[in-house]
């Protein structure tokens, strides 16, 4: 599987395009849709579905234009189902960016292990940032997708809507480190990293 990052819009949210045989999995589509559609020309790639991690406003602002372009379904975790369309609740309103929208998720996880296309991948509930943070294991590759959850030596901010610092630090710790240390961390924000160098160096943790 190929991983492409796309560091997106002015928060610098890290959009991830999974691709296998030219098929592929958009991964928050935070914003400046033109450059996602242009790498997917460009690699040839057909995406089969957005999965979000969250529903905050710099990983959604490009989900309607994407969605239209290919007519692929977007995935999102039930507990933030009013977000995408409310911007109090992914917080456009707390900055100065102007409000960004999308339509509701025309779909919400509701198991465990997920598969599309050529892709399987597991889900975990990994709340804390937001209530309705999920990451996303694909055990093939050994790695996860965390979200805005844990950053190399860092962790989510918890003073948005929603936000629970108990609860980020207990995903982390009885969630996403329960994954073998081999493990790349692709997180939504900077580079990535791997859990045991965040198990052993994470100044928060």
């Amino acid at each position: 599987m190929k991983i492409k990052c796309l560091s997106l819009g002015p928060i610098g949210t890290n959009c991830y395009i999974l691709s296998k045989k030219n098929k592929g999995l958009i991964v928050d589509p935070g914003a400046e849709a033109d450059r996602i559609i242009e790498y997917l020309k460009l690699e040839k790639i057909d995406p089969l579905a957005i999965l979000l991690t969250h529903a905050h406003f710099d990983h959604i602002g490009a989900v309607d234009q994407l969605r239209d372009q290919y007519a692929i379904f977007a995935y999102l975790h039930k507990g933030e189902a009013n977000w995408m369309a409310d911007p109090d609740l992914n917080g456009s309103n707390h900055f100065p960016l102007g409000q960004i929208t999308a339509k509701p998720a025309d779909y919400f996880f509701n198991e465990e292990v997920m598969s599309i296309g050529d892709f399987s991948f597991k889900i975990l509930e990994t709340p804390g940032h937001s209530p309705g943070g999920v990451s996303f294991v694909f055990a093939e590759e050994q790695i996860v997708l965390s979200g805005d959850c844990l950053f190399q030596q860092s962790i989510g901010r918890t003073d948005l809507i929603g936000g629970n610092q108990a609860k980020l630090i207990a995903s982390i710790k009885n969630v996403l480190f329960r994954l073998p240390d081999r493990y790349t961390v692709y997180p939504g924000h900077g580079p990535k990293t791997d859990i045991k160098f965040e198990r052993n160096h994470n100044p928060f943790l």
